[in-house]
């Protein structure tokens, strides 16, 4: 009978010299498998006895959104591919895998090149041990190598020389500690609410769990994604306007491309309410039906210092009050185009989009459109 093997991720974080970067994010099968020899004399060393599990490494580094998504699939790719090594059932051993022929063995563990740029890359691992010995493992790791767990000088160096970069530290890290790490870098940019849903979305995905952005906008994690409200209606019911609406308003909307941005990298749906379909980067909140005894919808573009095109109106003229029919908000600066292709087709709106220079509110507090001249 097999024996049945836990698995134990975790990973070391390299830290980078100022402004330096990798020349590669994959390493080979041949040299990803002396890197995981090198981490295992240092696991060794960390925690005597670690050598009755089974070691794996993924010869590729990645940043931390790519690792911590729903599901962790950097992790459940390593895990899978290490129980697939022949004689896995039983403990002990070093796997490595690396590139060969210039492709890693599975689509997970291709790191994206978007993510690049940051200070810190991240080489995953995990450690396979037998059932009854996986909760004194990982109580051993979560102890150690919070506590001690710098690289070793050998691994250190060889990492440098192969990657072409200076380290400022090179540390062992497990998957909890790196959620920790991750939460306290969040928060210290203004983005707690957002780690709010997305440790939802790690930890208890099937429960859900509410937050509000730092401007009030109601943030809901059900069923693996977040959800808000449409953004004009919450606005003019609930939104926090003080002495300059239109400012609080565009301070909303740059949060909501920030907490966008972040979903979409942890790989987090974000959905506005009534557009549940998005697949593009951008949302649509449905306001009216065009009335057809008036003339055709037009276009308006709302601007904001820092923002561009905030959002985008469409609106039938009215003598005294435009017809609003919807609002478009582009979540990047590439999404404007096929947003405004998009709400041109689908309220068969005049192609000519008018600018406003500012962000046109009504009296309540809702984006608005000019209302035509009264002759």
């Amino acid at each position: 009978m097999t024996e049945s093997l836990i698995a134990c991720p975790a990973v070391l974080a390299l830290e980078l010299a100022g402004g330096e970067s990798p020349d590669r994010l994959e390493l080979t099968r041949d040299e990803a498998q002396e890197l995981a020899a090198l981490v295992a004399e240092d696991l060794r060393a960390l925690m005597p006895g670690v050598e009755a599990a089974r070691f794996a490494l993924a010869g590729a580094l990645f940043d931390g959104v790519e690792i911590l998504r729903p599901g962790y699939p950097v992790f459940a790719t390593l895990e899978e591919l290490a129980r697939r090594i022949p004689r896995v059932t039983t403990a002990g051993g070093v796997v490595a895998f690396g590139t060969h022929e210039g492709h890693m063995p599975a689509q997970p563990l291709v790191p994206d090149a978007r993510y690049a740029g940051g200070p810190m890359r991240l080489l995953p691992w995990i450690l396979l041990t037998p059932a009854d010995q996986a909760e004194d493992l990982a109580d051993a790791m979560e102890v150690e190598l919070v506590g001690r767990g710098e690289a070793g000088a050998r691994t250190a160096d060889f990492l440098m020389r192969t990657l072409g970069v200076r380290l400022e530290h090179a540390r062992y890290l497990s998957r909890n500690d790196l959620l920790a790490l991750t939460c306290v870098q969040y928060e210290h940019v203004n983005l707690a609410p957002m780690w709010t849903m997305l440790e939802a979305a790690l930890l208890t995905p099937y429960q859900q769990e509410t937050a509000l952005g730092s401007r009030g906008l109601p943030l809901r994690y059900a069923d693996g994604q977040v959800n808000i409200p449409g953004i004009a209606g919450w606005f003019a019911r609930d939104g926090e306007r003080r002495a300059d609406a239109a400012h609080e308003l565009a301070g909303t909307l740059f949060e909501l491309r920030q907490y966008a941005a972040l979903l979409d990298a942890h790989h987090v749906p974000l959905r506005m309410d009534n557009d549940a379909t998005r697949s593009e980067p951008f949302f649509v909140e449905h306001i009216a039906e065009a009335d057809p005894a008036l003339p055709p919808a037009e276009l308006y573009a709302h601007e904001a210092a820092g923002l561009g095109m905030a959002a985008v109106t469409v609106a039938q003229p009215s003598a005294g009050k435009a017809r609003i029919l919807a609002h478009g908000y582009p979540l990047a600066p590439s999404a404007l185009g096929p947003l405004l292709d998009a709400l041109a087709g689908r309220y068969d709106a005049a192609p000519h989009l008018h600018t406003l220079g500012r962000i046109l509110l009504d009296a309540d507090g809702a984006l608005a459109a000019p209302a035509p001249a009264l002759h």
